[in-house]
């Protein structure tokens, strides 16, 4: 893939730029992590999520906050010297779907909202409980409900809103 793009470089100069980033597409939708949001898209789509959002969603089991720092490097926003200078708002405002329609809309914002309110998603509290209970079932029984519940209710708020 390297190859033939460094070949399509040499033979189109005045397109580099668009074919680098083609180039920085692929390699981030052949990664583990892009292996991993397209594992888990069939299970997150019907929440109005996509990929992308998905491995924000599994990294953020570390802290939530870490959503918003996958986001800005999966959309590239802090791409070094050579990247425009789009914030993380208006590339996902531009950001597609296959089919034209736009990735981030009202129904999947409050979607994901809800996902966040309700989702057991911090690894140091399932730790906590694992110490203070001296056994992995309550902090097993909280993921699964908690993570089932947040599904529930995203899906019905995405679906009421679509």
């Amino acid at each position: 893939m390297v190859e033939q793009y460094n070949r399509e470089v040499a033979l189109h100069p005045g397109q580099s730029a668009e074919l680098k980033k083609q180039k920085q597409a692929a390699l981030l939708e052949n990664s583990y992590a892009g292996l991993l949001g397209k594992t888990i898209e069939p299970i997150i789509h019907p929440l109005g999520y996509d990929w992308k959002i998905g491995i924000a969603l599994i990294t953020s089991f570390a802290a939530r906050e870490v959503f918003v720092g996958t986001m800005a490097t999966l959309y590239s926003v802090e791409g070094g010297k050579d990247a425009d200078r789009q914030t993380l708002r208006q590339r996902m405002e531009s950001a597609r779907r296959d089919d034209g329609s736009p990735v981030y809309t009202l129904a999947s914002g409050i979607s994901l909202m809800v996902f966040y309110v309700l989702a057991m998603q911090c690894m140091s509290t399932l730790a906590v409980v694992r110490r203070e209970t001296r056994s992995w079932k309550w902090p097993v029984i909280q993921l699964v409900y908690m993570t089932g519940l947040a599904y529930a209710m995203s899906l019905a708020a995405f679906q009421i809103l679509k």
